[in-house]
């Protein structure tokens, strides 16, 4: 009998209940917070672009090391001027429980300024998030990159 016992305790102790997958409440949610993202990031308002990133975020962007922590980032954000037709479009929200991840596409040009061209650019992202205690879905770690090709090294 004893060795039946170990041996159901064995088996449910690796049962364990997987967390719900995502609401549409979440996914909602979730949606809200990338349009948020892209008001701010087209109105220069780099403390509030900060705000929808856990306190130990990491972005990834590209050409460019790791950004850790809130703090870091937003001061990473500080270096971009407004962009008043940037976009985000989230492609697909996927989860379980408080983590969820989105993957999508973005599009910005940088305006013309101080003799220098306009910048435009397009790619995608992915971004995993965690809802927070108060219900919020921040973003815990965010990775961005260009669809256009790295400019051809110079001639020697």
């Amino acid at each position: 009998m004893r060795p039946i016992v170990g041996c159901l305790m064995f088996v449910l102790a690796g049962c364990k209940v997987a967390p719900p997958p995502l609401a549409e409440a979440d996914k909602t949610a979730i949606r809200a917070v990338g349009d948020s993202f892209t008001v701010f990031f087209r109105t220069d308002r780099d403390s509030a672009i900060a705000a929808l990133y856990t306190d130990n975020a990491v972005a990834m962007p590209p050409n460019a090391g790791v950004v850790e922590g809130r703090a870091a980032i937003r001061a990473f954000f500080e270096g971009y001027p407004a962009m008043p037709d940037f976009t985000g479009t989230p492609i697909d929200i996927d989860g379980r429980g408080d983590l969820a991840y989105v993957r999508g596409t973005y599009a910005f040009t940088i305006p013309a300024a101080s003799g220098r061209p306009a910048v435009a650019d397009h790619g995608k992202f992915l971004e995993i998030r965690r809802r927070q205690t108060d219900g919020k879905w921040l973003i815990a770690v965010d990775v961005f990159n260009s669809d256009l090709p790295l400019p051809a090294p110079p001639r020697r």
